[in-house]
C-alpha cells in the first residue's frame, strides 16, 4: 500500500512540476513581450524629450497590480515589489535611450 501511495505522490509531484515549468516559460515570454513594448515607449520618450519616469502612471500601475493580486489570491506586497522591480528596470532602459539620443 505504501508503494502505491508513494508512486501516486511522485506522479502528482511530476504533474505539478510540469505545470510550474510551463508557467515559468509563460512568465519569461510575457516579460519579454512586455519589455518590447516598454523599449518602444522608451525610444518614443527619448525622441520627444519626455522624462524616462512617469510617477503618476507608475503609481496607478502599482495600485492596479495590487488589486489584481488580491483577486488572484497573491500577496499584494509581493506583487508590488515585483512590479517595482520591473518599473526600475524599464526606467533604466528609458534612461539609456535618453543618453544615446534615441
Amino acid at each position: 500500500m505504501t508503494t502505491d501511495v508513494t508512486a501516486r505522490a511522485a506522479e502528482i509531484l511530476k504533474d505539478h512540476r510540469a505545470s510550474i515549468d510551463r508557467l515559468d516559460a509563460i512568465l519569461v515570454y510575457t516579460l519579454g513581450e512586455r519589455f518590447k513594448h516598454t523599449q518602444a515607449v522608451g525610444k518614443l520618450k527619448a525622441e520627444h524629450d519626455l522624462p524616462p519616469s512617469d510617477p503618476s502612471r507608475e503609481a496607478a500601475q502599482i495600485a492596479r497590480l495590487e488589486d489584481l493580486a488580491r483577486r488572484a489570491d497573491l500577496d499584494p506586497e509581493f506583487a508590488k515589489s515585483f512590479l517595482n522591480f520591473i518599473i526600475q528596470e524599464v526606467i533604466h532602459h528609458h534612461e539609456k535611450h535618453q543618453d544615446s539620443g534615441a
